[in-house]
Order: structure tokens, then C-alpha cells, then sequence
């Protein structure tokens, strides 16, 4: 794919470069290719000079060998230092229909790799850091997508009923569900349903006399999807019909039925799991918890100041997005329960807030009505109730737009980058907006505009407290060949972009940028809809790996010796808060942050935010060693594991010193 924002030379340069007898004719005979040529070697040159890395960064392409190549569609930053990258089933139905799921396990110290058996198709779950260092994994693939046009049975969702009070039923994947016209229908996943529940009432006559009970009985409930049995046009239904299930005698038949509203053939949208589990880094596998109540695809887990963490959103079993149906789950018990209910878009960008409130950017990724939960706001828990905020322009395009907590949390303000227009829409917006939730009622206000519209734009949050941000299309997936290879640092204090190295590989949907605890930045996956300009190949998904050095990285500042680095110290923040490291130069460390590994995707990482520490440096016979002091408030420092960063007064940073909040 051309790069459409490469350094064009002047053409002086040109001449002189393509000077020569036998180049003029070559030149005549295919003028276009041999500049491109030129233009392509000239950029090269540039960009590998001790200079423009010293300026602008530098970007690399890892040598990652065939085997453990996937199409990465999630990114977490383990305590361990290693990076998880799940793919599931990658976008990839084929693979999905063999039951072929991967996740690899690398390690930047070394640059090895290992393949991690992956239970279950984790393509599009939700995932968060919990307080032990383990990564939560929920929801994932039930079933692909079956586009419009392309649907030859009639299907939907059918209520499995149940009015036997004594027991649960269990029914398998193929069940069959008849119509009173004949036609059958077939379940494509296996569904229990509850058994009902008996309800007695007592009266009392007059003079106090107890009249008979009556009793009511509320039927067991249970989804599952169903198809016609046969292709063709007559199993189209319109009006709600009950529908037996084939192969029940007696009271069975009695107790247990079907009710589908409507079956169509209209397009089936994917199918959301229920399916939950713990990574561990130590054990570098699955652990399996409870099931989520409800299926999820597309989910948002967000870690709360108590440890417990909120999915929120989804579709759900039948390809419908859920409602408002969220759940907690507690990684003491490892069981779900109900939380508090509110509709959002899928993926939506929630981030944790001073006073335990989650703020809803309006950053989403993809599902649900254009109409419908797409405004920003705070939401409060407790209370369960939502306070839209106002002032973010270009609102119907916030669709595939990044958000982050800007650096420090303390200051309490959020980012959002770009965006799109709801679905397949070819609108991008280059407006950035911040909003500073400490005001009374904050509002966003815009900040520098992008250089062009972007979607799918990545965000990283830095140790010295920029942000950085790479690649995105101004299209749908990069579609006519959109791709945006540029990248830019955000400053805070300035309210300025300021130019970085552009990156070699275009990333749109489906890929991922997290910073690393050596300082360097990784960016993965991408998965264009086309693979040309004109829209005539289909893409084919991104499996390079680029790792882009800043330039606090670069020249004599970036050597070793150079940077500020921390030596022994503890592993976990003492009661008081307080952590005390050696240090060989504590005359070199001017600041000190605490970083929250990432877990990212589809442009959302609501776990990164850098915490300012308070540091003291040590006197007298502990003159060679510097303390930290961490927040007391969880909910400006959820539990977990963090990066330790400190910087120096250019803002160069140390290797990162891993260390546990409880």
C-alpha cells in the first residue's frame, strides 16, 4: 500500500539523484515507478539518521517466526513482563468452524515466544486486570455472522419455556422445535432451562378463617437460537406462535415449549459466550471461572475501586446487543452477580473516576443504534444513575474514537481522539476533546485537531506523561487504501501535538499499541476490509509486529548508563503507601509514576492511567535511595500491579520496577 504522507523530495534533489544518460531513458520509459523509487530510498536515508531518531523516534519490525504469527485482536501487559496476544479465532471463520483458537505468549526481554492452548474463542471478549496479577477474560464467539443476502434458512430467537416446578431441563445443540403449521426449527447450542417457581398465596375469609392456598407458578425461561430445518422462504414467521419440542411425551410435553416472536431471513449478526476465565501468569494458562449470566460479544470489563470488576454491554446469545444487563464479578468468590443496569453502545470506553464513578466518554466500538447511548456522561453505581455532560462536537462520529484519563489521574481528565461515523459509514473526525471532571459540571471543550479525520486511532499513555498516538484510516477499515502512517505525541501541559516517526505498517480495525516497561511502544494487528485502493482485494489481516523507541530513547540521553534507573526494593506498597528503592544517582530522578499495564482492543483500553507519586529522596546513611508514596484512594489507584517508572528532569525514563497495590 503507497504511503500518501512520506517526505517527497524537491525535485533539484530528483535531478540529480536520476541524473545520467542511461537513467533519463529509464525515466522516459516508466517516470512514475523510478521517482517512487527514489522517494521511497531517499525517505529511508532520512529516517535512519542519528538525528531524525534523536527527533522523532524510530520505529522497527520484530522478527517474529511463522509459527507463532496471528492475527491479533487483544493485547495485555502481564506483571510477569511478557505480553498476552489472543486472537481466538482471528476474524478468521474457517478456524472458527475447525475449533482452531490461538493466543501467544511473548516475551519483549528476549523476543521468544510460546503458544498457549486457548479454551474457547476469545475473538471479541473482554478482558481486565485484576488485583492478583491474573487477567480477566470473558465472553467471545458463539457464531459468526451471516451477512444479508447470505441467509438461506429463517432463524431467530426461540423462548424455551418451563412450568415443571420440580426440575431444570437441559436440551442439546439440534433440538427441534415444531410449528403448528409443521415446520421445524433446530437449536444451534445447547440451553438449560430453570425450573419454574411456585408461589403460595394464603387468604383469609371472614372471621379469620384460612381459605385454600392458591398457588402460581412462573414458567423457567431460557434463550437459545434456532434455525429452519430446511433452506427456502418457508420458515419466515411474523406473529408469535408456541412451538413444541419434538421427541417430549407426557408431562414433558406438557411443561416444556417454545415461543418465538419472529424468524427471519434477515442478517444474522455473531453470537455472543458466557464463558469466563482467569489467565495466570505464573501457570502461563487458563484457569475457568463461572459463566457469565449472560452471553457476551464485544463486552467492556472495567476493573472498580474495590477490585471487582463491571461487563458491561455485549451482543448476546441470539446476536441482539444486551439492554442494560451488566454483571460484577469478585475474584475472591469468582462468581457473577447482577449489577447495576444501563444501555451502552458495544465497547464502550468507561473509565474509573475520583469517588468511585464511572465516566462514559462516548467512545465506542461499533454496535448498537446511532440514536442510542452514544452521549457521554458520569455514571453513578450506587445510584445507578447517568448525568449526560455536554460540549463534545461531532457526536454522531465517536464510533471507533480512542479515549484516556490524561496524565496524571489526579487532574481527573479525559481525552477522546477522532472517531466515525455508527457502522460502515465513511465519515472520520479529526476533533480531539478534553473534559476535566473536577469542574463543577464539566463539559468538553475541543483541543488541537488531528491532521486529518481518523478512526481506530491508538493512545498510549507515557512515563513522561504524553501521549502518544499512531495510525488509524480516515475510512471504514481502511478502505480506499486509508491508512494514516503517521504518529504524534499529545502534550497536557501544552495542549499541543508535536510530530513523531511515521510508522511503516498501517493499522485499522483490530489493532492494538501498548507501551512496554522497557519505554518503547508495540503496536499490532489490523484488519483492512480491502487490500487495494480501488476496493477490488480483499484484505488480508496485519500479522507484523512494529515496536517504535521514543526519543527520551535515543542518542547518548537513551544509553543505560544514562537514564535514571531504581535498584532493590520491595515488591508490594507498604500500608502507609510507601515503597523505598536504592538508586546509584537519586540526584537523577526528578518524578515518579505509577503505570497500569494496558489491555487493550478495538481501540479500547480503559485499564491504562499514570499516577503521580509523591518522592522524597533519602538523607543522611540512606542518601543512595528514593521513596514513594502511593494515593490511598483505590479508586484513583485500583489494586493491581503497576509499572514504577521515575524520570528525570528531560523526562527520560528508567526500565520500569514492577510492584503490587493492594
Amino acid at each position: 500500500m503507497a504511503n500518501r504522507n512520506r517526505y517527497r523530495p524537491s525535485m533539484k534533489f530528483k535531478k540529480k539523484l536520476l541524473g545520467g544518460g542511461a537513467l533519463v531513458v529509464l525515466v522516459g520509459l516508466n517516470a512514475p515507478a523510478v521517482v517512487s523509487f527514489a522517494t521511497e530510498k531517499y525517505h529511508a536515508y532520512k529516517i535512519a539518521q542519528p538525528g531524525y531518531k534523536q527527533r522523532y523516534g524510530s520505529w522497527e519490525t520484530l522478527d517474529v517466526p511463522k509459527k507463532y504469527r496471528t492475527n491479533a485482536i487483544h493485547a495485555a501487559l502481564l506483571h510477569s513482563g511478557k505480553v498476552l496476544i489472543i486472537a481466538g479465532s482471528g476474524n478468521n471463520q474457517k478456524k472458527f468452524d475447525k475449533g482452531s483458537f490461538d493466543t501467544i505468549l511473548w516475551n519483549p526481554a528476549d523476543n521468544s515466544f510460546r503458544k498457549i492452548p486457548t479454551p474457547e474463542d476469545f475473538f471479541c471478549s473482554g478482558h481486565s486486570q485484576l488485583a492478583d496479577g491474573r487477567l480477566l477474560v470473558a465472553g467471545g464467539t458463539a457464531r459468526y455472522e451471516v451477512l444479508d443476502g447470505e441467509v438461506d434458512r429463517a432463524g431467530g430467537r426461540m423462548r424455551v419455556k418451563n412450568e415443571d416446578p420440580d426440575r431444570a431441563h437441559t436440551f442439546k445443540k439440534g433440538t427441534r422445535f415444531r410449528a403448528p403449521s409443521g415446520v421445524e426449527f433446530v437449536s444451534k447450542f445447547d440451553v438449560t432451562v430453570p425450573r419454574a417457581k411456585k408461589d403460595f398465596k394464603v387468604s383469609y375469609g371472614q372471621g379469620g378463617r384460612m381459605l385454600p392456598w392458591k398457588t402460581k407458578v412462573t414458567a423457567g425461561e431460557a434463550r437459545v437460537f434456532v434455525e429452519a430445518a430446511e433452506k427456502g422462504p418457508q420458515g419466515l414467521r411474523t406473529q408469535a406462535a408456541q412451538y413444541e419440542i419434538v421427541g417430549l411425551k407426557g408431562r414433558d410435553a406438557d411443561n416444556l415449549y417454545g415461543i418465538a416472536q419472529k424468524l427471519t431471513t434477515e442478517k444474522q449478526d455473531f453470537q455472543g459466550i458466557r464463558s469466563a476465565y482467569e489467565f495466570d501468569p505464573r501457570a502461563e494458562k487458563y484457569i475457568p471461572v463461572d459463566p457469565m449470566e449472560e452471553a457476551r460479544w464485544y463486552p467492556t470489563l472495567v476493573t472498580l475501586d474495590d477490585g471487582k470488576v463491571l461487563a458491561v454491554s455485549g451482543l448476546d446469545d441470539v446476536g441482539a446487543v444486551l439492554t442494560g444487563d451488566n454483571e460484577l464479578y469478585d475474584p475472591k468468590t469468582k462468581k457473577w452477580s447482577k449489577g447495576p443496569s444501563r444501555y451502552f453502545p458495544t465497547y464502550p470506553a468507561l473509565f474509573l473516576t475520583q469517588g468511585g464513578k464511572l465516566f462514559y466518554s462516548g467512545s465506542n466500538a461499533g454496535y448498537g443504534p446511532a440514536e442510542k447511548g452514544r452521549r457521554p456522561g458520569l455514571w453513578d453505581l450506587k445510584a445507578n444513575t447517568f448525568s449526560e455532560v455536554g460540549g463534545l462536537t461531532d457526536l454522531d462520529q465517536t464510533e471507533t474514537s480512542a479515549s484516556v484519563m490524561l496524565p496524571p489521574v489526579q487532574d481527573q481528565r479525559v481525552m477522546l481522539f477522532g472517531g466515525g461515523g455508527v457502522g460502515e459509514s465513511s465519515k472520520a473526525t479529526g476533533r480531539t476533546a478534553i473534559i476535566d471532571l473536577k469542574q463543577d459540571n464539566p463539559a468538553f471543550r475541543e483541543g488541537p485537531r488531528l491532521p486529518q479525520g481518523t478512526r481506530y486511532l491508538s493512545s498510549v499513555l507515557m512515563p513522561d506523561d504524553s501521549v502518544f498516538t499512531t495510525g488509524g484510516s480516515s475510512d471504514y477499515r481502511g478502505r480506499n487504501a486509508s491508512d494514516i502512517l503517521k504518529a504524534q505525541f499529545y502534550d497536557p501541559k501544552s495542549n499541543t501535538f508535536r510530530r513523531a516517526a511515521d510508522p511503516t505498517v498501517g493499522r485499522n480495525y483490530h489493532s492494538e499499541a501498548l507501551l512496554l516497561p522497557d519505554g518503547r511502544v508495540v503496536t499490532f494487528g489490523s484488519d483492512p476490509l480491502f487490500g487495494d485502493a480501488d476496493n477490488t482485494k480483499l484484505g488480508t489481516f496485519e500479522q507484523r509486529v512494529e515496536i517504535y523507541t521514543p526519543p527520551y530513547l535515543q542518542g547518548d540521553k537513551g544509553r543505560k548508563e544514562n537514564r535514571p534507573a531504581l535498584g532493590e526494593g520491595p515488591r508490594e506498597v507498604a500500608p502507609n503507601g510507601r515503597a523505598t528503592f536504592r538508586t546509584a544517582r537519586p540526584d537523577r530522578i526528578a518524578k515518579a509514576r505509577l503505570m497500569r499495564p494496558s489491555a487493550v482492543t478495538h481501540t479500547t483500553d480503559v485499564e491504562q492511567r499514570s499516577v503521580d507519586l509523591k518522592l522524597s529522596k533519602g538523607t543522611g546513611t540512606r542518601r543512595d535511595s528514593v521513596t514513594v508514596e502511593v494515593p490511598k484512594d483505590r479508586a484513583v489507584v485500583p489494586p493491581g500491579w503497576y509499572m514504577l517508572f521515575v524520570t528525570n528532569a528531560q523526562g527520560v525514563p528508567s526500565e520500569a520496577k514492577w510492584i503490587k497495590v493492594k
